[in-house]
């Protein structure tokens, strides 16, 4: 059996504003904006060299705007990612060491709240065998 996580639902209440901040803040790359039927309209995003996805969107979920928490990016080099998206007018905290491992975390504009992890150090990997 083979599994894989390659879409998760993010609930916007404004779709154009939301597409606006993962495409130009975050640099997400737009797969498909389209309607499949009247009023379900899925707006699906990659963030830059990932496997999974995100979809926004209308008329897909009961979930509220904003109650999402925790979706996590990993990235080579949180310091640089973190300048990279500051730069181009994201909101990103300040980069927490929490045990040899870096986090920064942000909302979108309707509060779903995101965290940025720096790639695991093979020293700390080293001090936990079979953690990851």
């Amino acid at each position: 059996m083979e599994m894989r996580l390659e879409v998760v639902q993010v609930p916007v209440s404004d779709v154009d504003r939301a597409k606006s901040f993962y495409t130009e803040k975050l640099g997400f790359v737009l797969d498909h904006d389209v309607e499949h039927i009247p009023g379900m309209r899925v707006v699906q995003l990659t963030p830059p060299g990932s496997a999974a996805s995100i979809v926004i969107g209308t008329g897909m979920t009961a979930m509220a705007p904003g109650s999402l928490e925790g979706l996590q990016l990993v990235v080579p080099d949180l310091v640089a990612t973190r300048g990279e998206l500051v730069s181009r007018g994201a909101d990103i905290s300040e980069v927490q060491d929490m045990g040899g491992v870096l986090f920064a975390h942000f909302a979108d504009p309707d509060g779903n709240r995101w965290v940025l992890q720096g790639a695991t150090p093979p020293a700390v990997r080293e001090a936990h065998p079979g953690g990851s």
